[in-house]
C-alpha cells in the first residue's frame, strides 16, 4: 500500500527568488513538503485583490505570504515564525540575510537549532567573483564547463540555463537539504547548506574533466566522442526538417545503424574508430538522413538497438499527451503526482512512477504562477494557528505580529 510522500510534514519557508531557489522548493513540494514562499510586501498584497503573479513559474503546490523583512515589524514576524519551520531557502547574494538581521548562524539557528538554512548562490562565497552579479552563463563559464560545450571552430555554446541554474544549482541545493535532513535525524541539529552553481556545475562536469587526459575528451572542443565531434554520436536533419539523434557508440549498435541506413561497412570511408574518417562519414550520414522524413526514419529504427531516436519537441510531446513525471520514482512512498487520474493506472510500477494524489492544473505543461500573499494565511493557521486580527495584522501590505500577541 502506498504511504505518504517522504517529505510529508516538512515545513519550508522559501524566500522569493528566481530559478534555482524556487526549483529546490518545487522538488521539496513535489515530495510532500509544505512550501510557503515569502514575497516582498507591496500596498496590494494581503488585500482584497491580490497583485498579478510574479515571474516565478516554479510554484506548483506553493502558497505565499508577503512580509517586509527590512521593517522592524516584518523582521519580528519572520523571527517568530522561524521556530516553527524545518527549512529556509535563501536565494540571495552573500551578506543579504546578515544585513537585514537574519544571520543564519547567530540569529536563525539560535531561534531554531533544528533549522536547515539552504543558501543558494551563483558564484562561490569566496574568491574574486563572490560579490559580483552573474547569470547561469557566467557561473558555468568560470566553472570550466562552458569551455567544453560547442561545435568545432565555433565559440562556446551555453545550453540554456539548464546546467547552471537547475542541475548545478537547484537540484544540488535539494540534494544538500536532503543530506542535512538525514544528519538532523541522527544528531537532532540543523545546519547551513551552502550550494553554488559554479561548484555544482563543475561537479556535474566530472566525467569530461577527467576525460581530458584520455581518449574520450582529450581533443579540442568539438573534436571528441561525446561533444559533437563523432559522427555516430550526433544529430541529423531529415527530409522534412526534423532531426534524428544518433548514439551508436558500441560496435553492435553501429551495425544496427548501418542496417537501418541501408549501407554496409564497405560503404564507409574507413574504420569508424579512425577520427580522420569522421568528416567524410558525417557527410555520408547527413546525405542519407536527408532522404527520408523523420516519421519514416522512426519506422525504420523504432524497436531496434541502433540507438537512433527522433528529437521530439516540447510542443509535440504536449500534443501527444506525454505525461510529466516526478524526477525519481520511490515505489513505496511516491512523489505527489503532476498529472491527473493516476489512480486509474493499472500497472503498479507505472503508477508509482507517475506519483500519487490528484495531480495539478496544467499537468506540467502550464503554470499560472503564484500571486504574492495568496494562500499563505491558510498555511500559517495550519502550521502555528496564527490568524489575521489575532496574532498578526497587515501593515502596508506586509504581515506583522500584533503587539502582545499570544504565540
Amino acid at each position: 500500500m502506498t504511504s505518504p510522500p517522504p517529505l510529508s510534514g516538512i515545513r519550508v519557508l522559501e524566500l522569493a527568488g528566481l530559478a534555482p531557489g524556487p526549483f529546490a522548493g518545487l522538488l521539496l513540494a513535489d515530495y510532500g513538503a509544505t512550501v510557503l514562499r515569502l514575497d516582498r510586501a507591496t500596498p496590494e498584497t494581503h488585500g482584497p485583490n491580490p497583485p498579478q503573479p510574479t515571474n516565478d513559474q516554479l510554484t506548483r503546490r506553493k502558497s505565499s505570504i508577503a512580509v517586509d523583512m527590512r521593517s522592524p515589524g516584518g523582521l519580528y514576524f519572520i523571527k517568530a515564525l522561524i521556530p516553527h519551520i524545518d527549512i529556509l531557502i535563501d536565494p540571495f547574494r552573500p551578506g543579504v540575510l546578515e544585513k537585514v538581521g537574519l544571520c543564519p548562524k547567530t540569529v536563525l539557528m539560535a531561534l531554531n537549532p533544528r533549522l536547515i538554512v539552504a543558501r543558494m548562490t551563483g558564484f562561490r562565497r569566496d574568491g574574486k567573483y563572490a560579490q559580483m552579479a552573474g547569470h547561469d552563463i557566467n557561473y558555468i563559464a568560470v566553472s570550466g564547463v562552458l569551455s567544453m560545450l560547442g561545435r568545432l571552430n565555433e565559440k562556446p555554446y551555453a545550453p540554456g540555463n539548464i546546467l547552471g541554474d537547475f542541475a548545478g544549482g537547484g537540484a544540488v541545493c535539494f540534494m544538500g537539504i536532503l543530506l542535512a535532513l538525514l544528519e538532523r535525524g541522527r544528531s537532532g541539529r540543523g545546519q547551513v547548506v551552502e550550494a553554488n552553481m559554479v561548484d555544482g556545475s563543475a561537479y556535474l562536469g566530472t566525467f569530461p574533466r577527467l576525460g581530458r587526459k584520455g581518449w574520450s575528451w582529450g581533443g579540442e572542443r568539438g573534436r571528441n566522442v561525446l561533444d559533437g565531434g563523432c559522427p555516430y554520436y550526433d544529430t541529423y536533419e531529415t527530409k522534412d526538417g526534423g532531426f534524428m539523434a544518433v548514439g551508436s557508440l558500441e560496435p553492435h549498435f553501429f551495425d544496427a545503424l548501418l542496417k537501418g541506413l541501408g549501407i554496409t561497412k564497405s560503404d564507409l570511408p574507413g574504420p569508424r574508430e579512425d577520427p580522420s574518417t569522421w568528416p567524410e562519414l558525417r557527410t555520408l550520414f547527413t546525405r542519407l538522413f536527408q532522404t527520408k522524413t523523420r516519421a519514416e526514419w522512426e519506422k525504420v529504427f523504432d524497436g531496434t538497438d541502433a540507438c537512433c531516436t527522433p528529437v521530439l519537441t516540447q510542443g509535440e510531446l504536449e500534443e501527444q499527451g506525454y505525461d510529466q513525471r516526478p524526477i525519481v520514482t520511490l515505489r513505496d512512498t511516491p512523489s505527489l503526482a503532476i498529472v491527473a487520474n493516476v489512480d486509474k493506472e493499472s500497472d503498479v510500477a507505472v503508477r508509482a512512477a507517475k506519483g500519487q494524489g490528484a495531480g495539478v492544473e496544467g499537468e506540467g505543461w502550464d503554470e499560472n504562477g503564484l500571486s504574492p500573499s495568496v494562500g499563505g494565511e491558510t498555511v500559517l493557521e495550519e502550521w502555528v494557528g496564527w490568524r489575521r486580527g489575532k496574532q498578526f495584522d497587515v501593515d502596508r501590505g506586509g504581515l506583522v505580529l500584533k503587539q502582545n500577541s499570544k504565540l
